[in-house]
């Protein structure tokens, strides 16, 4: 969990470690983290908004929780729904089956969720992309923005790779090489230092 104390600890540590990245976090100061409903809430709607605009994501997610009936959103009551109700809802096949898959192995397993608090980041990673749907880079965001885990970078992340190459100059997208040597200053905030490079991101595209 990334509380208050640790985001404003962190701020001053970039700022220290990386002058380029200090001008970003001056310029957007301190940053809010959220905390989601639970582990499965969060998984099931990414993937339900995975390649998605927000506007189409909200409009098949408000569709998806009628099907719910006002019941907590949970695995069980997820394979109970019949498949062609979730796709009457706008949900494609191929997510049909990611989410169905998630709710299983979440059932099945004793590992997925109820453990992870205990586990590395990597050992998270591992367990993740084994359900069908989910690859490195969403099980990095969801350590990310889901666990709040403080020192997690995605190379796999276009918009990071973009960033890196507006904030220091680069002719080039960096190579993995140079996304680490640069990244590595950031340890062991790089979800922090991540945050500031959307955020630089998005600003960079609102001025074109």
């Amino acid at each position: 969990m990334i509380t208050p104390d640790l985001q404003k600890k962190a701020m001053i540590y970039l700022g220290e470690k990386d002058a380029k990245l200090k001008k970003v976090i001056e310029e957007f100061g301190q940053i809010e983290w959220t905390e989601d409903e639970s582990y499965f809430y969060s998984l099931v709607t990414s993937t339900i908004g995975q390649q998605l605009s927000s506007k189409a994501a909200d409009t098949i997610w408000k569709r998806f929780e009628k099907l719910l009936k006002g019941q907590r959103l949970a695995p069980d009551i997820v394979l109970a729904i019949p498949d062609q109700a979730i796709r009457d809802a706008g949900v494609s096949w191929s997510k049909i089956k990611y989410i169905k898959d998630l709710a299983s192995k979440v059932i099945e397993s004793g590992i997925i969720f109820e453990q992870f608090d205990i586990m590395t980041d990597e050992e998270i990673i591992t367990e993740l992309i084994k359900v069908k749907g989910i690859g490195r880079w969403t099980a990095e965001m969801f350590l990310i923005f889901n666990m709040q885990r403080p020192d997690v970078f995605s190379y796999g992340d276009l918009g990071l790779r973009r960033a890196i190459r507006n904030i220091y100059h680069l002719d080039h997208e960096p190579t993995p090489e140079e996304a680490e040597k640069i990244s590595s200053n950031w340890k062991p905030f790089r979800s922090i230092a991540s945050r500031y490079l959307w955020l630089s991101l998005d600003v960079k595209l609102a001025n074109h």
